[in-house]
């Protein structure tokens, strides 16, 4: 419809619409008026005087624009008719948000029909797993001095804090046996793969000598085997856990206290 709208006929070049929401879209744009506010006398006059041109020019209407016809001069009436007090709804507002939810679909449509050989040009591929190799730390060299020392100085801290044991009053003095195998198991429960610690928190907390020293040997296994390096960062040493594994060497630590 290219000219102009009055307010009781429709001037126009007739045109087919495919439905009754459209035709009703393209009246309120002609009529520049918005959706939230249809003028619904005016837009009742023009969408009948519609239908009536098309019954001249003998064009078919689907009985969906005589349902809208009904609809509208339903609404009209309401809007015409006094409202009772306890009545505070608008009866434009079911056809204000069916509007609403054509117009939004009928962009989007109008969207992907204009992008729909957007990409034709563009190929795309399926990105491939590419596996990483596991950082190979066979040629780490560490000074076991500076390790032996760093031990050193947290049994010589843990023998001060521990009070003389009972067993220094005993006449038979007994032997504390600790397995190496369960110090790995600790270690590798303070330890999570890639995880820095520190090398004196892994002895925190721990006063029997015999403990501090099957940590300690504990340690030194593990990094034989390479499920752990040792490393200095600014003084501090640290422990990196690299792999977990199967434990070969399973000595056992054996002190008289």
């Amino acid at each position: 419809m290219d000219a102009p709208l009055t307010d009781d006929k429709i001037a126009f070049k007739l045109e087919v619409f495919e439905g009754p929401l459209e035709l009703l879209l393209h009246l309120l744009k002609k009529n520049k008026v918005s959706i939230l506010d249809i003028p619904i006398v005016k837009i009742t006059g023009q969408f009948i005087q519609y239908l009536v041109d098309c019954k001249k020019f003998d064009i078919e209407l689907s009985s969906d624009f005589l349902v809208m016809a009904s609809e509208l001069l339903m609404i009209k009436s309401k809007m015409l008719l006094p409202k009772p007090e306890e009545e505070k709804e608008d009866p434009r507002q079911d056809l204000v948000d069916r509007l609403l939810q054509y117009e939004r679909m009928k962009k989007l449509s109008q969207f992907l029909k204009e992008n729909e050989f957007s990409t034709r040009y563009n190929y795309f591929k399926e990105p491939e797993y590419i596996e990483s190799k596991p950082a190979d730390y066979s040629g780490q060299m560490f000074d076991l001095d500076i390790l032996i020392s760093a031990f050193l100085d947290i049994a010589d801290k843990a023998e001060r804090k521990t009070p003389p044991p009972k067993s220094a009053f005993k006449a038979i003095v007994p032997h504390e046996i600790v397995p190496v195998e369960g110090r790995v198991k600790y270690i590798r429960e303070k330890l999570k793969i890639g995880k820095k610690v520190k090398f004196e928190k892994l002895f925190s907390g721990i006063e029997s000598r015999p403990v501090l020293v099957a940590t300690f040997l504990a340690l030194l296994e593990m990094i034989k085997g390479q499920f752990i390096i040792a490393e200095t960062v600014n003084n501090n040493i640290f422990i990196t856990k690299l792999k977990d594994g199967e434990y070969e060497h399973e000595p056992q630590v054996r002190f008289d206290n």
